[in-house]
């Protein structure tokens, strides 16, 4: 290709829409992208990796409604690339497999800029995978075709040869075939294929809102109208298609089509948002608070330089750890430093982020709450000892009241703050008021309060009528029901694993 002075251009493909199905090499190119011009069908939680300063356009495509057409897609890229940057075009699916990239790809030749194509994984092979159809099978057939569905069955001058498909190809999947489906199968039956050959439908093929309808082409097209499916939608035809009844593992998750807003600030919501995923939930990202660092670190930097003078140091949340850690660590001092220091933890998680920095806990109570540490230090004899307790600014003052009540002498001492995230406000009422939400997770009373915060007063009852909600701990939940919020869902496990259990049991029970 020829070499103008210009940028790159990444033909990315996003895959099927399980963000997980991005290779590795696609995600890199969105992470190095200073522009992103990306579809309606990439997964949204891709465009989470990208930079901070990047360029994000939307040049989506849905059932017909363009928001830019191709040739100004074609270029749009152009114009970027030409301004010296990475472009990353990110597809849905795969760019070359009906995915107009071939097209985008002689553009840039013509233009003379560089361009590389990132294969994705195409819906034609994951969306069966994840209704549990294998397009080939030894027993069944070992050869499978791609065609789109797009084009008009009835019209003279097809591209595709109807009676080579139906007599001598295993497996048909036709992508983005369910509006012109009773004509594909009426084109089927005529040229020979038998009316009782399974067929199968899928709908939003490898996310939460996966759906299939399966039968034969007799009857496919009524069980398709009556069970409402519609675009955008991937149509199989074949013997495999009968081995979904005992395949399929995908729909079988527990928490499928749930749609879950996730309320914990972006940098820890990565558990939680990976363990309802994989048990079929669609999360929504809408952070009510953000981790900062105190205004001043003083008193810190004061009681680290005397460190010998504390026989215990106790730490109540995973925040707390890493902001005392990061802290001792620019202070150009190491984990030595604490050899003498009893610890404590609230929590499995807070002292697993210990353990990972070399320390193990003394203490860890068995319920994760202030109260149980209180309760687990009156069997040690704390009385004149000195305890630092690097905390939250907002913390409540029941364990530090308490120790001092056994003679303790305590430090208590801000290393991390909690602010409001107020920047999704409009999109979150917005999927309330679609009542396209089915339940909302909270972590703890600051994000209770800054989700309130975000939803108008006089419409607060009736956006959240509809929806659940689920609580961490009583701590939170005594915060949810002072503001107004019905708690439906409490963990007995005051952890982020204790609340994902929870929430599985309601909605299974």
């Amino acid at each position: 290709m020829g070499k103008q002075n210009s940028g790159i251009v990444y033909l990315v493909g996003a895959g099927p829409g399980d963000p997980g199905l991005i290779t590795v090499k696609g995600l890199e190119c969105i992470r190095n992208a200073d522009v992103i011009i990306y579809d309606y069908l990439a997964a949204p939680a891709l465009l989470s990796h990208a930079g901070e300063n990047a360029e994000l356009i939307y040049v989506g495509k849905k059932g017909g409604d363009h928001t830019l057409s191709q040739e100004g897609i074609n270029a749009l890229i152009v114009e970027k690339a030409k301004q010296h940057r990475i472009v990353t075009r990110l597809k849905g699916g795969d760019p070359f497999i009906f995915g107009r990239g071939g097209e985008e790809a002689e553009v840039l030749i013509a233009e003379g800029i560089d361009f590389e194509v990132v294969p994705g994984v195409t819906s034609a092979i994951a969306a069966p995978a994840y209704a549990g159809i294998p397009l080939t099978h030894r027993q069944f057939t070992s050869s499978v075709a791609f065609i789109t569905g797009h084009e008009d069955p009835t019209k003279d001058d097809t591209s595709i040869d109807w009676k080579s498909l139906a007599g001598g190809i295993g497996t048909l999947v036709f992508l983005m075939g369910v509006k012109n489906l009773p004509r594909i199968v009426e084109r089927l039956i005529d040229n020979g294929k038998p009316a009782t050959t399974p067929a199968a439908v899928i709908r939003w093929g490898t996310t939460a809102r996966q759906q299939t309808v399966s039968g034969t082409l007799q009857d496919i097209v009524e069980r398709v109208r009556t069970a409402g499916l519609k675009a955008p939608a991937i149509v199989v035809v074949g013997d495999v298609v009968q081995l979904r009844e005992n395949m399929q593992w995908f729909e079988s998750r527990p928490l499928l089509g749930k749609r879950i807003v996730v309320t914990r600030a972006r940098t820890q919501a990565s558990d939680l948002i990976r363990t309802l995923t994989d048990l079929g939930a669609q999360c929504l990202e809408f952070p009510t608070i953000r981790v900062l660092p105190p205004d001043d670190w003083r008193l810190l930097d004061q009681a680290i330089g005397r460190l010998a003078e504390y026989s215990w140091l106790v730490f109540t949340s995973v925040n707390g750890v890493q902001q005392f850690f990061d802290r001792l660590f620019a202070l150009n001092k190491d984990v030595r430093a604490l050899h003498h220091l009893h610890t404590a933890a609230i929590g499995p998680a807070t002292a697993a982020e210990l353990f990972a920095r070399g320390l193990n806990s003394d203490i860890v109570p068995e319920n994760y709450r202030a109260e149980s540490v209180v309760d687990a230090f009156k069997a040690v004899n704390i009385d004149s000892s000195r305890i630092l307790l690097p905390r939250a600014e907002e913390a409540r003052p029941v364990l530090p009241d308490e120790l001092r009540k056994m003679g303790a002498r305590v430090d208590e001492i801000t290393v991390y703050r909690t602010v409001p995230v107020t920047d999704s406000a409009e999109q979150l009422i917005a999927a309330l008021r679609s009542g396209g939400i089915d339940l909302v997770t909270f972590t703890s009373s600051s994000t209770v309060r800054n989700f309130k915060a975000l939803l108008p007063e006089q419409d607060f009852k009736d956006l959240m009528r509809p929806v659940t909600v689920a609580s961490i701990g009583p701590i939170t939940s005594e915060t949810a029901r002072k503001l107004g919020f019905d708690v439906h869902v409490a963990a007995e496990t005051f952890t982020i694993p204790g609340l994902v259990e929870a929430i599985v049991r309601h909605f299974n029970a």
